[in-house]
């Protein structure tokens, strides 16, 4: 006797009114939990029963006319209007993940969770072909160390990336000049073959060609076949003014070569702390030392800026901790919304030695002041 399948809402965890939106919410954090390659080894069968459970629910739930069906026939209504590799006709499963962004730089988050399966599953927006990330050059990651006045005001740097480029040689065909490659006799081409998973229709990667749809038979000298050769080039990057650790500069192009384009190359900031100054947002801060006498009476002193050294007036009475403004003497921001201050904090030295002459006239002062003193 066949096994009684578990209700489609129940195991999605959804109510039977849920919306299109809460739907894909609740199938793409089971997915996340069960996709095999997420779990320990042990549990990886279970995972993939599991998974492909959930994926047949939300590939029902997500359709309107399926899910109509279901809703008033069941399991019986979708049975007798679809067979089992129908179900995943259309089923985008590609949106379910569209707002987590990218998973690390070489694809979405789609990708990961079934593309790394070899799998494609029949969508109206995924061909049978190979995949465009697989066709698009890697992308690349590279940290670059500056300096807090380099990070305020802008810079240039060269930066040396090592990188596969497209074989000059063959000219990215991997076939030696003069030769070309040939059809793929296992998938006619097509770089994909069909294949049954259980209730699963898949279009899988040809073993033979790998996906490509042709094969080489006689590689290139230069490449070995490969198309690609690995080069060091130095490149220009400008940094833009404002930048701080952690930010992500995208360069277009300057990634590895791949069959269709080339991978972009993201430059990743480091600004080393300085000793002088301390960055908070926009603005900076420097702590200055100043003289007793100074604080009381007043006077001019020399404060260092990101720009070099400028004069500044201490007003009489000055207290410690006092912070004074210099103001658009800071930091660009980074998306043109004008620049910081600085932040000048005093501190008044208390001398701990004086001389005789100073002794007496501080205590005199003390004497003025009514002050008993030791």
């Amino acid at each position: 006797m066949a096994a009684t399948k578990r209700d489609y809402y129940e195991i999605l965890g959804a109510q039977k009114n849920a919306s299109l939106d809460e739907i894909k919410k609740a199938y793409r954090e089971l997915a996340l939990k069960f996709h095999p390659d997420r779990v320990p080894h042990e549990q990886k069968k279970e995972a993939e029963e599991k998974f492909k459970e959930i994926s047949e629910a939300y590939a029902v739930l997500s359709d309107s006319q399926k899910r109509a069906l279901y809703d008033q026939y069941g399991h019986s209504g979708i049975d007798q209007k679809y067979a089992q590799e129908d179900i995943f006709k259309n089923a985008d499963f590609s949106s379910v993940f569209q707002d987590l962004g990218d998973v690390g730089l070489g694809g979405g988050l789609f990708d990961e969770i079934f593309s790394d399966l070899g799998y494609d599953f029949f969508s109206s927006n995924r061909s049978a072909g190979s995949s465009g990330a697989r066709r698009r050059g890697r992308d690349l990651q590279i940290s670059v160390s500056i300096t807090l006045e380099e990070a305020a005001r802008g810079t240039e740097k060269t930066i040396t990336v090592p990188r596969y480029e497209t074989c000059s040689t063959c000219a990215g065909t991997g076939a030696k000049p003069g030769t070309r490659r040939s059809t793929c006799s296992q998938c006619k081409g097509s770089g994909r073959v069909v294949v049954a998973k259980g209730f699963f229709q898949l279009a899988q990667a040809c073993s033979r060609c790998g996906g490509e749809g042709s094969v080489i038979q006689s590689p290139c000298s230069e490449c070995r076949g490969q198309g690609r050769v690995k080069v060091t080039r130095k490149i220009k990057v400008k940094i833009p003014a404002g930048v701080d650790s952690g930010s992500n500069l995208r360069v277009r192009g300057e990634g590895e070569a791949g069959a269709a384009s080339k991978g972009d190359l993201y430059v990743i900031i480091e600004v080393t702390p300085s000793s002088i100054f301390q960055r908070h947002d926009n603005n900076i801060l420097i702590e200055v030392n100043i003289s007793l006498s100074k604080a009381v009476l007043g006077g001019d002193i020399i404060v260092s800026t990101l720009d070099g050294k400028v004069d500044m007036k201490i007003p009489a009475g000055t207290q410690g901790g006092s912070i004074f403004r210099l103001r658009g003497k800071g930091i660009q921001d980074l998306h043109g919304r004008g620049t910081g201050d600085e932040l000048v904090k005093i501190n008044v030295e208390i001398p701990k030695r004086l001389t005789s002459q100073q002794l007496k006239l501080m205590e005199e002062f003390a004497r003025i002041s009514g002050e008993k003193t030791r």
